[in-house]
């Protein structure tokens, strides 16, 4: 099949900085989507950005009064025009020939088809800067049915917008800017899994994901990572039966093991591992107990 028209999607609060420049470097690239439709749910809105203008591709801004990437993604895919929905974030630069990658890929999975990609850091930033949830492996693969990780990167997914509507789009209690402030991407791809489609992982459709977090937000982050994975898996442990408490045991195991082989050495990112542990035990305990209610 040939490469759909494509809407990208991106998903701001308060980083208009950053909003602006990933924009940008999306209109940098070999080829251009039929929009760039922008969600910013940022306290004010940006006027410098809802004034963009480019002849070669339609700049829409959307500033949204509510909160949670989640709502915001849902927001961007109901406004988006083109039949694939391409994803990425506020915080990132994508390469030239990200969009062309990502669509020629899409174009040959067809319309059960979802591609993600590499996710690499810039430099520095910021004195001790570094950039979370990097996606470096350098060989193509394609997954269906039961898997035993998650493989979709909310930053770098593209997908036909039909394929997303059918599946119900976003879970809106899971993601940034609600109480559980992550998982909402290994959510998605666990239901397009179980929805029969495929995901293929394109290592050439790379972004670059900024390096703009200083050291002291690195605890933190992995904590509400653990919050947001736990509130996932607790979502899917009764459907999902052994598979997913075997990935989950998996999981924690794996993090332990790593927590106490660094800890001696490099103490800071053992102490990532254990926050990561308590968040998803945390983020378990909250779901199950609120019953998933928003």
């Amino acid at each position: 099949m040939s490469a759909p028209s494509a809407s990208v999607v991106i998903c701001s609060r308060n980083r208009p900085v950053l909003l602006r420049e990933a924009a940008e470097s999306v209109l940098r690239g070999a080829v251009l989507p039929l929009e760039i439709v922008v969600v910013d749910q940022s306290d004010a809105r940006d006027d410098v950005l809802a004034a963009m203008r480019d002849e070669r591709c339609e700049i829409r801004y959307l500033h949204d009064t509510e909160r949670g990437v989640s709502r915001a993604r849902n927001r961007g895919l109901g406004a988006s025009r083109g039949e694939a929905v391409v994803f990425t974030d506020d915080d990132v630069l994508v390469d030239p020939s990200w969009l062309g990658t990502m669509l020629a890929a899409l174009g040959a999975m067809g319309p059960r088809g979802v591609v993600t990609g590499r996710v690499l850091a810039t430099e520095h930033e910021t004195p001790g800067g570094w950039a979370p949830a990097l996606v470096a492996d350098e060989q193509p693969a394609v997954y269906e049915g039961r898997i035993g990780r998650d493989v979709l990167e909310a930053g770098n997914m593209a997908m036909y917008r039909a394929t997303l509507l059918e599946v119900g789009g976003f879970d809106p209690r899971l993601g940034p800017g609600t109480p559980f402030p992550a998982g909402e991407d290994n959510d998605m791809g666990y239901r397009l899994l179980a929805a029969g489609c495929r995901i293929r992982y394109e290592p050439g459709g790379v972004i670059y994901h900024r390096a703009w977090r200083g050291p002291e937000e690195y605890i933190p982050l992995r904590w509400r990572y653990g919050i947001g994975q736990g509130a996932y898996y607790a979502k899917h442990l009764r459907a999902g039966g052994a598979h997913m408490r075997g990935r989950l045991a998996r999981l924690l195991g794996k993090h332990l093991s790593l927590a106490l082989r660094r800890a001696p050495r490099e103490p800071r990112a053992a102490g990532g591992h254990a926050a990561y542990i308590a968040g998803v035990v945390g983020g378990l305990v909250r779901w199950t107990a609120q019953g998933g209610r928003r």
